[in-house]
């Protein structure tokens, strides 16, 4: 569960106990329950309502099961970590999509803190702040596009048929197709692997332009193609272009 999730449970407990406050504390409305029957019924039914609004908001929130999110209406960091929380109830998934997910938040608080280094050493104006910028955004995007093909392949993913296949226990099939069916449900899991290991490198390659970012006293316009971790990231921004298409 996501911590937004959470923000949006208390959100909901501290509206209920504010309304009750106010309806029942004797410094406000003062509501008394056994006082009469107009006000025992306003008292029990307020308390009613309040147990079935936690009741209601805490499975919403806690239980029920994210809703999928089509992968072309995918357009915010929120809607991706939404996206991979769903797949995180597939038992084969979990470990990966929590990974994802943990991955999302850190890519965002990189991003924020690339850039506040930027805005100490430059000025924005600046052709060297603008190089490192667009970099950065270019890793960024770059970063989202391989969270995108996970999703991706795993919206044609079946779970009741993944657990099928890689029960021991089949016979209707013949060995041979079993093993081209379980050929073709590795491949899913090592795409995804892959694309998360992919996201791990870009996340690392980050924390080197960071690092290098924070040692420059003075810096040329020309010397930023040449820094070992722009070549770094340059050489995997190509690559997995290549291999993308």
């Amino acid at each position: 569960m996501t911590n937004t999730k959470y923000i949006k449970l208390l959100g909901v407990i501290l509206s209920v106990v504010v309304l009750n406050i106010l309806v029942l504390s004797p410094g406000f409305m003062g509501v008394k329950i056994g006082e009469s029957a107009l006000t025992t019924a306003i008292g029990v039914t307020l308390l009613f309502a309040s147990a079935l609004v936690l009741i209601y908001g805490s499975y919403v929130l806690l239980f029920k099961p994210p809703v999928v999110i089509p992968v072309k209406q995918i357009k915010t960091h929120e809607d991706y970590v939404e996206a991979l929380t769903h797949y995180r109830r597939v038992r084969v998934l979990e470990h990966d999509m929590t990974h994802a997910v943990e991955q999302l938040e850190r890519i965002q608080k990189k991003n924020e803190t690339l850039l506040n280094v930027l805005n100490q050493r430059f000025d924005p104006a600046e052709l060297s702040y603008k190089k490192f910028a667009s970099v950065i955004q270019e890793v960024e995007k770059l970063f989202y596009l391989n969270v995108r093909s996970v999703l991706n392949r795993l919206n044609v993913f079946d779970e009741s048929e993944f657990k099928r296949v890689m029960n021991p226990n089949v016979t209707q099939f013949s060995s041979e197709l079993l093993q081209e069916k379980k050929n073709v449900y590795n491949e899913y899991l090592s795409f995804v692997k892959s694309s998360i290991g992919t996201n791990e490198e870009i996340l690392l390659k980050l924390d080197k332009l960071l690092l290098e970012i924070s040692r420059l006293d003075s810096l040329e316009p020309g010397d930023i193609e040449s820094m070992p971790c722009m070549q770094e990231i340059d050489s995997l921004i190509k690559q997995t272009k290549y291999y993308k298409q």
